[in-house]
């Protein structure tokens, strides 16, 4: 039987468990398990235009598997594990299987081999229920001298989550078939669950499989346990999309909201009843909430170290805790589920939800899209117009949408232009098409690794950033790869208008993603057939409405 070919994706904050990672990758056992790419997500958070956290240059010694860094511009483990998957299947072609690890995992050397095993167990995707996913076993090491503290025992507690993204394989056309993960999780939390209900819906099965990877305990501080009551507000987003048994269905435990919610209330009634003068109301509310904090804290004290540090940590937290997650639900019931108590859910299913999303803004190419290419130019009497482009910026206009243009003006870092030509280029550009709301340049070559340049989502996000709206309400129009590409970086919708320097691959894989339901809309055969896409007037060839 042949082995599956598959890659691996790894989102990343830049942690410098990430090289670990990539080390216990190349120290596989040898026997041919190798993946046919690697794709590294760098999801920090971008700034300005040239700006933010140096490149992630990490390394892959192995030999015949190459290392793709891409830059998700910091929304999330969600959009970045999309944009890693995406970027795998462009670029390795012929994949079947996408193995998502984090970057502060650590796989032993018989991984690579149990992975192409559990793929093998999984059969084909022509199978009456074919297997969409395998998840692999956790292993969390804690400390042998001691108990573990609260934060360690919350990370011991993947090695019995269903589904998490820690190890988890996808076949590729699952991944297709569901749009990939929900970017409106902005967090890693539930997003795992999300996708896997939605591809169990969808016909596929999901399975347990028998490797095995590490997942140490990473530092945290104090306050870790207050942050991740943010996911109260994903918990909202869950019913909203899966109803209201998707902890059964997801295989979540029950967690305390209720009584966050009943110590909340008492220190509502204990600060209210002090305020108004009401001793007796404000004495009951304050011996409630005591009872139920000093219960909540012992709850977590009892089975950890409880030396000095952690029994401070979990007093302190505990008291803040009920406060921060009754608070992050409400927030998430006022975005996802209305103002009312009991509203029917609203959340539109992933990734329609995306597309349905009101176009505000349209970003162009400079070269090949809104002017005839020459390359390098910095003499602003070159400019011409392409056929339409005036028109088609017009249109956006009478369509009440934003407008603007990004472009990759390499010349500039390589010598053969100055800023200054770039920019007089790039003004002449405007002018002629009769101004536009943001114009931005990266001026830098491609080994400079910088965070602007496309396909990076850099100056997209900027530019989504400078119009006030976001970038899921943008589209980036252009003639070559790197245009679509900043579009699903940066969470935008993308539309390639070929010209005959276009690589027909490049065209190809435009109508492919178009066809799997992704950010790329199609193509099309001009800037008036790019517009009739965006604007809903028409479907052209390869593309849809």
């Amino acid at each position: 039987m042949t082995p599956a070919r598959w890659a691996v994706v790894v989102p990343s904050v830049g942690r410098p468990s990430l090289q670990a990672l990539l080390d216990s990758l190349a120290a596989q056992e040898d026997g041919g398990a190798r993946p046919a790419l690697v794709v590294v997500a760098d999801d920090r958070r971008l700034v300005e235009e040239g700006s933010g956290p140096p490149p992630l240059r990490p390394a892959l010694d192995v030999p015949g598997v190459e290392l793709v860094v891409v830059r998700s511009g910091g929304r999330g483990p969600a959009a970045a594990r999309n944009l890693g998957w995406r970027t795998a299947a462009a670029r390795a072609g012929a994949l079947e299987w996408v193995a998502f690890v984090d970057d502060d995992v650590e796989l032993p050397p018989a991984w690579s081999r149990e992975l192409l095993a559990d793929l093998a167990a999984a059969g084909g995707a022509d199978e009456p229920s074919p297997v969409g996913g395998s998840q692999g076993r956790l292993h969390v090491p804690l400390p042998t001298d001691r108990r573990p503290t609260d934060w360690e025992r919350g990370t011991a507690g993947l090695e019995r989550a269903a589904w998490a993204t820690a190890d988890m394989a996808y076949r590729l056309d699952a991944l297709v078939a569901v749009g990939g993960f929900d970017e409106r999780f902005p967090r890693a939390y539930r997003e795992d669950a999300d996708l896997a209900l939605r591809v169990e819906r969808a016909g596929w099965s999901l399975v347990r499989g028998q490797r095995t990877a590490v997942h140490p305990v990473r530092p945290a501080d104090d306050w870790v346990s207050l942050r991740v009551q943010r996911g109260n507000a994903d918990d909202v987003l869950m019913a909203a999309l899966h109803g209201p048994t998707w902890r059964r269905d997801a295989q979540a435990p029950p967690g305390r909201l209720r009584w966050h919610v009943a110590t909340t209330a008492a220190l509502a009634l204990a600060l209210g009843g002090a305020l108004a003068g009401r001793r007796r109301p404000a004495a009951l509310g304050a011996f409630a909430w005591a009872g139920l904090t000093a219960d909540f804290a012992r709850r977590r004290i009892a089975p950890g170290p409880r030396d000095a540090a952690e029994v401070r940590r979990m007093v302190l937290t505990s008291a803040a805790i009920p406060v921060a997650a009754v608070r992050h639900r409400v927030a998430g019931l006022l975005r996802w589920r209305g103002p009312g108590a009991t509203p029917a859910p609203r959340a539109a299913p992933w990734p329609q939800a995306q597309r349905a999303e009101p176009l505000a803004a349209v970003l162009f190419d400079r070269d090949g899209t809104l002017v005839h290419d020459v390359p390098y130019n910095g003499d602003p009497a070159q400019v011409r117009l392409v056929e339409g482009a005036r028109e088609a910026v017009e249109r956006v206009r009478a369509a009440g949408l934003r407008t603007g243009l990004v472009t990759n003006q390499s010349g500039v870092a390589r010598g053969l232009i100055t800023r200054d030509q770039a920019d007089a280029v790039t003004a002449e550009a405007v002018r002629q098409v009769g101004g536009l709301d943001v114009v931005l340049t990266c001026p830098h070559a491609p080994e400079d690794a910088c965070a602007c340049r496309k396909p990076g989502p850099g100056m997209v996000l900027q530019a989504a950033r400078r119009l006030g709206v976001p970038p899921s309400r943008v589209a980036v129009v252009g003639d070559i790869a790197a245009d679509v590409g900043a579009a699903v970086a940066a969470g935008a919708r993308g539309v390639l208008v070929p010209t005959p320097v276009t690589r027909s691959a490049e065209v190809d894989a435009a109508r492919a993603a178009a066809a799997s339901g992704g950010p790329v809309l199609g193509v099309a055969p001009d800037l008036s057939g790019a517009l009739d896409l965006l604007l809903g007037a028409a479907t052209p060839t390869g593309g849809r409405a």
